[in-house]
C-alpha cells in the first residue's frame, strides 16, 4: 500500500501514463472543463489543494523540463504570490503566454487535475522531460 507521496489513486493513474514531452495540465478551481481530456477533480474546498501543493508533490516523482503559464498571473496577482510561484518552479524553465494561447495547448495535455486554488491565472502546464 502507498504511504506516503500521490495517494490518489486517479492522480497515480493519469501522471503513469504521462511521456517524454507530453504535458499535464494543474489548474485552479474556476478552469473550464475540457472533454477532449481526462481530469482528475482534487477540490475539497477554495484553496485546498492548491495548484503548488499538486506541483511540490510532482516534482518528487515526475521530471518537469518545461512549465508554461499565462502571462496574466504576474498582473493578477501580488509579489508576493508570484514569488510563491517562482519558489516553487525554481530552475524549471518557464514560459508565459497570454491566456487565450495557454488555453490552446490544454486540449493537446494528457490529462488535467482540477484543485481548489482560487489564485487568477494559477493554471500551469507542464512538460515532461
Amino acid at each position: 500500500m502507498i504511504q506516503s507521496g500521490i495517494l490518489n489513486p486517479a492522480v497515480l493513474s493519469l501522471i503513469a501514463r504521462v511521456r517524454h514531452t507530453n504535458t499535464l495540465v494543474i489548474s485552479d478551481w474556476a478552469f473550464p472543463y475540457w472533454p477532449q481530456i481526462e481530469t482528475v477533480d482534487i477540490s475539497l474546498t477554495a484553496g485546498i489543494p492548491t495548484v503548488l501543493d499538486v506541483l511540490d508533490l510532482l516534482k518528487q516523482n515526475f521530471k518537469i523540463g518545461r512549465i508554461w503559464q499565462a502571462e496574466e498571473f504576474v498582473t493578477s496577482n501580488s509579489a508576493d504570490t508570484v514569488e510563491r510561484f517562482a519558489k516553487s518552479f525554481g530552475n524549471i524553465p518557464l514560459t508565459r503566454e497570454s491566456h487565450v494561447d495557454f488555453k490552446k495547448r490544454v486540449p493537446l495535455a494528457i490529462g488535467l487535475i482540477r484543485t481548489g486554488d482560487p489564485t487568477p491565472y494559477g493554471n500551469i502546464i507542464l512538460e515532461s522531460e
